[in-house]
Parts: structure tokens; sequence; C-alpha cells
């Protein structure tokens, strides 16, 4: 499968590949559909790079810009580039992933990622996921916001802190008294 980086998207524009890899993982978002059916999909599939990057290390997908194939490592640097804290992110979504979630980008959340169990349009995200790094330190207010955002959406808050190749996580649950 080929993919075409624009700026810091990656593109798919084989309909036919664009509607496989959306139903066989939910990845990427189709141009112009708001809420997706993997039946109705018949658009290009635009991929953030933490999706790219992980579509490639699992070989299933190349990376072209400007008629020329770029290599993993390659792409990895452009990916650490323009993204924040690719690394720690990109381990996060990785392991999730690894464990069978679908993972979007959370940002209509106000954080890293939004975790399905099955997928957009079959269940609702419910986890709401933020990175940590294990030295950040992270207020009470912070732990307030966040609590009261996720239950508002009715959602778990997730605190992932990634330590080398592993993820340590900490879930937090509100209920009312």
């Amino acid at each position: 499968m080929n993919g075409e980086l624009i700026e810091n998207r990656i593109i798919i524009w084989d309909l036919g590949e664009s509607r496989a890899l959306f139903i066989d993982g939910y990845y990427g978002k189709p141009i112009g559909i708001t809420k997706p059916k993997p039946d109705e999909i018949d658009v290009p599939l635009i991929l953030d790079l933490i999706e790219g990057y992980y579509l490639v290390e699992k070989s299933r997908l190349k990376i072209r810009k400007a008629r020329r194939t770029i290599q993993a490592d390659e792409f990895l640097e452009i990916c650490r580039r323009e993204h924040h804290n690719f690394d720690k992110k990109y381990t996060v979504y990785k392991d999730f992933r690894d464990k069978g979630y679908i993972v979007n980008p959370g940002i209509k959340f106000g954080c890293d990622f939004a975790v399905y169990q099955k997928g957009p349009g079959i269940d609702h995200a419910p986890y709401l996921v933020q990175v940590y790094n294990s030295s950040d330190t992270i207020s009470a207010t912070s732990v307030v916001l966040a609590g009261r955002l996720a239950t508002t959406v009715r959602k778990q808050f997730i605190l992932a802190i990634p330590r080398g190749n592993n993820v340590e996580c900490l879930a937090l649950d509100w209920w009312r008294a």
C-alpha cells in the first residue's frame, strides 16, 4: 500500500486501498466524511504521522514524497521533527494498537488519544489517554480538569507513562458521593 506524505499528513489516494485500510483497523479519516461507515468509503484516506509510522513499521505502508519512496528511518526523523514528543506518544499508540484497541487522535477531547474497544461508529471511545513523562508533575487542577472532561463525555481518563518500550497506565474513575 502506498501513501503520499504531504506536510504532516499521509494521503492514501487509491480508493480500494483506502477502503481496505479503514475497514481493517479504522486507520485514518476518509476525506470529507465526518462519521464514516466502512461500506461508504469511496474517497482518499488521510493518516496522521503516528498512524503512518505504525503502518510503516508493520510493513503495511510505503511512504512517498515528491515521487520517491522514503525509507523508515528517514520517515521516523520527519515524524520526530513534525510531532512533539513523537517517540513517547508513538510508544503509547503502539502499545494500545498491539493490544487490539482502535486509537484515534484525541484532539477534540483535549488529550492525546481517544481509544475504542471496537471502533468508531460501532462503539464510543471508552477511554481518553494523555501521555506523560515519568518525570512530569501533574497538578491537582490538571487532574480535576481531566476528570471533569472525561466524566462529561462519559469516558475514563488514563494517564499513560511510557518507560522504554513498556507503558504504565493509571486510570482515573470519578463517581458522585
